[in-house]
């Protein structure tokens, strides 16, 4: 599957420190595989999903006729769910 970053999920991602952002990146690759593993949850509301990374959460959807993940956001638990 082909793996597809919002403009501002991109920015959220070089916004962080180096290493942290490396780890977030390792582990958003690892989704092309599966999509629905490395620890996945289904968002409520049928809005996507997410995967933890420390204190960062990465929201996404997948869209299965296309094969594309879309990464949605890239932020601290506290702030990644408030629209």
């Amino acid at each position: 599957m082909e793996i597809i970053y919002k403009t501002s999920a991109e920015k959220e991602l070089l916004k962080l420190d180096r290493q942290l952002g490396q780890r977030i990146f390792q582990k958003i690759s690892l989704l092309q595989n599966n999509p629905y593993g490395q620890g996945s949850q289904k968002l409520g509301g049928g809005k996507g999903y997410r995967i933890r990374i420390g204190d960062y959460r990465v929201t996404y959807t997948v869209d299965k006729k296309s094969r594309v993940i879309i990464i949605v956001r890239i932020r601290h638990r506290r702030e990644v769910y408030r629209e």
